[in-house]
């Protein structure tokens, strides 16, 4: 019988070692420290937390927006920024030196942040419940003060300056008069720490709010409507950031029930934003029923329109063409666009990447995406937020770490998944009442984050496979789902294409042509079965069984090995945690241990389900050095997970 174990959480006391401080684990000060000039959030941070010299706060014209420099005069430090935020973010940095040990003597720093907009996307639902949510409900409704403060402190140490409160499938009740003073409440809780709010807003709600028979972008009526609204919102929050729309994707409402463009719908809103400098964030996740290629859908929307869009609309992309996959090649939308403001959207929460029960750091793959994608040709960075109200912010204490590297990496796009890992693991495990610089004994996690996306991508989907999960779910595996009725790329089978000769999605020139979307020297080499990335062999290609790898290997065999290698790295892991035991507190001990179990499960889950199912069309045997299924197929196709659990890990349920 096949046995899968979801364990519950039991924590303790707020102020214990139960992950409810994040990275922000610093010791009060006994007596306030020494901090002058400029009054306002980085004093009281300062002296709430500083324990070495004299700090002067000075307001300084010239600096970028946000900037800040933090500079030893003698005994005294001084940070000096254009604006509160800046001093806050000098305030923090100068903490962070603190925190990880550093010394803070002699000090000349001098930082900007890349991006002006650094924003998390909540999936917040009015209910309380979170799409895509694996830590609990909304921190948003009927909100804690102190949590709500927490959160603006944890955002604001990592330079996050912005804030979209509920889901993209946005509800039309999020703009009654009812709910936009509770948005105004939670905007004066967070105003302090330099974040914006932002709203998901549904197309539709002319008609649903306002009771306009009609929605479209050019009716008077209905631009009389909205601008009534933004005023509404703006007599209420004065820095209101502005609008993220998701329309004519999956259902919901959109300019093109209309007749009407994205440009269309996108500019109505920026115009009556404008005024305000407001802004509208266009998502670009859309994608037809019947499309021979879901993969292409965006480009094949959006680019026509490249330059029509209002100084004010940016489109945001998610980093890959299908739907946050573990790993994806980009979407060409990036390079192809020339005319037209864009930020990225990445996902923290782990939705395709285990939930909240596989430790998996994505700061890699970030890096992977700007090694393609120049951050310099985006506006901003957006994630899809990871955070609810369990105890420990993110249902897996290392899932913290995404949201930590997120922050510096909008912040500085040029840090290193290293050197953020390094900051998070020094800051969350550093010895407590003294937080030097991580401890010999507990380095080597740092190599294990590094390594855990490689190793999700192996155990889950590797050489380029991807959308195989099961149909009610992302979390496990289900690569034959394909029920009568369902649309076909909403089943794996469209995805993966498995037959006697091979598998593989064909979107060379003589497939889907997904190629000709990239530039011409991409698209010569992922059109080539033997130029094309191995890990990106199955996204472009339709591969034979017995192709011959670069390392002598057929396909079918190194399949199986990547597979193989990807259980036994998440069993690393495990080992690895375990010898931590001696450093780390019990609580979060435990409870990480128990969740890098359930990992190392998953994994052989994956394994064996996905080379089982797949030998059925290769009919070939499983390598001899490779450690052979422990389930039989007809279990893995039996096994169901409880959604309930899916959408909260952290309810319990064995088979």
């Amino acid at each position: 019988m096949f046995f899968l174990l979801i364990a519950g959480w039991s924590f303790a006391a707020a102020n214990g070692e139960d992950g409810s401080r994040l990275w922000l684990r610093m010791e009060t000060t006994n007596t306030t420290a020494n901090v002058t000039g400029v009054k306002g959030t980085a004093m009281t941070e300062l002296q709430t937390y500083w324990q070495g010299g004299p700090v002067v706060l000075k307001r300084q014209k010239g600096l970028a927006r946000d900037g800040y420099t933090v500079k030893s005069q003698g005994a005294t430090t001084v940070i000096t920024a254009s604006n509160d935020a800046g001093l806050l973010y000098g305030a923090y940095h100068l903490l962070r030196l603190q925190q990880t040990g550093q010394s803070c003597d002699g000090l000349d720093i001098t930082e900007k942040p890349f991006y002006d907009l650094r924003i998390l996307n909540h999936w917040d639902n009015p209910n309380g419940t979170v799409e895509r949510g694996f830590a609990g409900h909304s921190i948003f409704v009927n909100p804690n003060p102190e949590r709500l403060q927490m959160y603006a402190r944890a955002n604001a140490s990592v330079g996050i300056n912005g804030t979209v409160l509920n889901n993209v499938n946005a509800k039309p009740e999020a703009l009654s008069t009812a709910s936009l003073e509770q948005t105004k409440a939670i905007a004066d809780l967070l105003r302090p720490y330099g974040i914006r709010v932002y709203l998901s807003i549904n197309f539709a709600s002319p008609i649903k709010v306002g009771g306009l028979p009609t929605a479209d972008p050019l009716d008077k009526k209905v631009v009389a409507w909205w601008k009534e609204k933004v005023n509404e919102i703006y007599r209420l929050i004065p820095d209101f950031g502005g609008f993220l729309v998701k329309a004519n994707s999956e259902g919901e409402p959109g300019p093109q029930d209309f007749g009407r463009t994205h440009a269309d719908g996108a500019n109505m809103l920026a115009r009556v934003l404008k005024p305000h400098k407001g802004i509208v964030m266009w998502r670009a996740f859309v994608y037809a029923p019947q499309s021979p290629d879901r993969a292409n859908q965006a480009y094949l929307e959006f680019m026509p329109l490249d330059g029509q869009f209002a100084d004010n609309v940016i489109i945001q992309i998610k980093n890959g063409p299908i739907d946050f996959q573990p790993r994806e090649p980009y979407s060409p939308l990036f390079t192809a666009m020339q005319k037209t403001q864009m930020m990225v959207e990445f996902q923290l929460t782990q939705e395709y990447l285990g939930a909240a029960n596989h430790l998996v750091y994505l700061a890699p793959m970030w890096q992977e995406f700007f090694s393609f994608v120049k951050p310099g040709s985006l506006r901003a960075m957006a994630g899809v937020a990871n955070i609810g109200d369990d105890t420990n912010w993110c249902g897996h204490h290392f899932a913290q770490a995404n949201w930590y590297a997120f922050g510096r990496a909008a912040w500085n796009p040029a840090l290193t998944p290293k050197e953020i890992a390094d900051e998070w693991l020094t800051q969350t495990f550093g010895e407590q009442g003294n937080l030097s610089p991580l401890t010999s004994h507990l380095s080597p996690l740092l190599q294990l984050m590094l390594d855990s996306r490689e190793a999700c991508v192996d155990y889950m989907m590797p050489l380029g496979i991807h959308h195989i999960f099961a149909g009610t779910h992302h979390y496990g595996p289900e690569p034959w789902y394909a029920p009568k009725g369902v649309r076909a790329d909403w089943t794996p089978p469209y995805y993966h294409k498995a037959d006697a000769v091979g598998m593989g999605f064909d979107r060379t020139t003589t497939g889907s042509a997904n190629v000709k979307q990239y530039p011409e020297a991409l698209c010569q080499l992922y059109n080539d079965i033997n130029t094309c990335p191995e890990n990106l062999l199955t996204w472009f290609h339709h591969v034979p069984w017995d192709h011959k790898m670069k390392n002598g290997r057929t396909f079918w065999d190194e399949l199986c090995h990547k597979y193989d290698d990807g259980v036994h790295e998440a069993r690393h892991f495990l080992a690895v945690w375990d010898a931590m035991q001696p450093y780390v507190d019990a609580q979060r001990f435990n409870e990480v241990q128990r969740k890098l179990r359930i990992q190392a499960r998953d994994a052989e889950w994956w394994r064996d389900a996905c080379l089982l199912y797949f030998q059925t069309f290769s009919q070939r045997p499983i390598p001899q050095d490779v450690e052979h299924p422990v389930h039989n197929l007809d279990e893995m196709m039996q096994f169901r997970i409880p959604i309930t659990m899916y959408e909260n890990p952290a309810c319990g349920y064995n088979k």
